[in-house]
C-alpha cells in the first residue's frame, strides 16, 4: 500500500509557472507507473501526464496533446516524489491536480481505470 500526497498548488497569473509535487510514503515508487490528472469543474478528470518504468531502459513519458510542450514529469527515487513542472500557464489549466501511482502491469496510462492510488489533489487557479 502506497499513500500519495499532493502539494505546490496555488494562485497565478497566465504564464506562470509551478512545480506540483506528490510524495509517496508506504513504498518506493521506483517500479511505479505513475500519473497526474486533473479535473475541473463540472468535467470529468482527465489524463495530463505519465511517467512508466520500463526494465533495462529507464521512464518513458506521456503527456496529453494539451499540456505537450508546457509541462513536464518526473520523479526522484530517492525521495520516493513525484513531480510536474507546469510552464506558461494558461487559464484552461484551472483544475484540481490529482497525484496517480500503480503497481500493477498493464493497463494504459491515460485511464484512471490504470491507477490503483490517488493522492487527495492540489488545486491550481490560473488568472488571466
Amino acid at each position: 500500500q502506497v499513500q500519495l500526497v499532493e502539494s505546490g498548488g496555488g494562485l497565478v497569473q497566465a504564464g506562470a509557472s509551478l512545480r506540483l509535487s506528490c510524495a509517496a510514503s508506504g513504498r518506493s515508487i521506483s517500479n511505479y507507473n505513475m500519473g497526474w490528472f486533473r479535473q475541473a469543474p463540472g468535467k470529468e478528470r482527465e489524463f495530463v501526464a505519465a511517467i512508466r518504468r520500463v526494465l533495462w531502459s529507464g521512464d518513458n513519458r506521456y503527456y496529453a496533446d494539451s499540456v505537450k510542450g508546457r509541462f513536464t514529469i518526473s520523479r526522484d527515487n530517492a525521495k520516493s516524489t513525484l513531480y510536474l513542472q507546469m510552464n506558461s500557464l494558461k487559464s484552461e489549466d484551472t483544475a484540481v491536480y490529482y497525484c496517480a501511482g500503480s503497481n500493477r502491469a498493464g493497463g494504459t496510462y491515460d485511464a484512471t481505470e490504470s491507477y490503483s492510488y490517488w493522492g487527495q489533489g492540489t488545486q491550481v487557479t490560473v488568472s488571466s
